[in-house]
């Protein structure tokens, strides 16, 4: 986001210059960031520590609406790479931002974006170090890539799950899937007997999450392998098994939901395959070793970062979610995909 040289012969600012100097100069605090003037920002890891990089980007119409508030969606950009920052048991560092954007969008609408950008960057103590803005013919799209540090060695990996381990997972599972599908049929709310405060919850869920990296430590030095679910949690286990070549069994009936979700669930049974399945519900999923269990249990309650377990790792390579009745659950597909 540096302010290039995109300047007549003059050397006027361009709009793009005056674009980044009114709405992120202001909050690119970090002196890596070098006041948004370079080409590159600088960005040095602590003495023993290693970096950790991850991206993300968000497109409107698949990853958020239209008319959804420019904050909500600023703040949705950045926490996406956060959960995957929490999940490998990093300290966040900073954040680059390549945003796309097409014509039409108001100067509040930045104004707005940049705000909402900002509070999340202090809250999670994560500074916008630079990147770029560019003009798009199609959605508004917002791209970052996330920075963050862990001692050298010990980032926690998909890889490590032993059979035996217990499976874990954040928060609750579907409500983010379930209130994308009340954006969308709103007759949904009805059906499902939803009151005005969990239509609220689901709608909120799916705007904006909540990344859990005041976790990040107890993941790092207690679990085995993690990864944040963000395809949804039957997917993302698999991929999380197939990379440690183990299995796993789950009792859906233990999978934490909202008050929400059960209501919905308890109207409509088949609706437990877009809990399992929708995605964007950004918690993490995670092994740990029975040895350490109630170690991690304990540190996640003195964060406050409500975690269930779920299931065990077990050997061979079936992923099998077990309903009420002992036997596994069959989807017509088992995560979301964008393919």
């Amino acid at each position: 986001m540096a302010e290039r040289a995109r300047r007549g012969e003059s050397g006027q600012e361009s709009a793009e210059d005056r674009l980044i100097a009114r709405h992120f100069k202001p909050i690119a605090r970090h002196p890596g960031a070098l006041g948004l003037t370079d080409d590159a920002a600088l960005l040095t890891p602590p003495a023993g520590r290693a970096l950790v990089v991850t991206a993300d980007a968000i497109v409107g119409g698949v990853h958020f609406f239209p008319n959804d508030p420019p904050e909500a969606i600023a703040k949705k950009a950045l926490r996406v790479n956060l959960s995957d920052l929490a999940a490998k048991g990093a300290k966040p560092a900073g954040f680059v931002l390549t945003l796309a954007l097409p014509n039409g969008l108001s100067d509040d609408w930045l104004k707005a974006f940049a705000r909402g950008l900002g509070q999340d960057a202090k809250k999670f103590d994560c500074p916008l170090l630079g990147g770029d803005t560019v003009y798009t013919p199609g959605p508004a799209t917002i791209s970052i890539t996330a920075f963050g540090t862990v001692p050298e060695g010990a980032m926690v990996k998909r890889s490590g799950a032993c059979e035996g381990d217990h499976v874990v997972v954040t928060g609750t599972i579907g409500d983010a899937a379930l209130g994308l599908k009340l954006r969308r049929e709103r007759a949904a709310a009805k059906r499902w007997k939803l009151d005005a405060a969990m239509q609220r919850h689901l709608a909120a869920r799916y705007l904006v999450p909540e990344p859990r990296n005041a976790l990040a430590e107890a993941v790092r030095l207690n679990a085995s392998a993690a990864m944040d679910v963000s395809d949804g949690l039957a997917g993302d286990l698999g991929k999380l098994c197939r990379a440690s070549g183990a299995g796993a069994e789950i009792e859906v009936a233990r999978v934490p939901l909202s008050k929400a979700a059960r209501a919905a669930l308890a109207a409509e049974p088949k609706a437990i395959e877009t809990v399992l399945t929708g995605g964007d519900d950004f918690e993490v999923v995670a092994t740990i070793p029975s040895a350490t269990l109630d170690v991690f249990l304990t540190a996640a309650r003195a964060v406050r970062v409500p975690v269930t377990a779920i299931g065990r790792v077990t050997a061979g390579k079936a992923v099998r979610l077990l309903g009420p009745d002992g036997r596994p659950l069959r989807f017509a597909r088992a995560s979301f995909s964008h393919f």
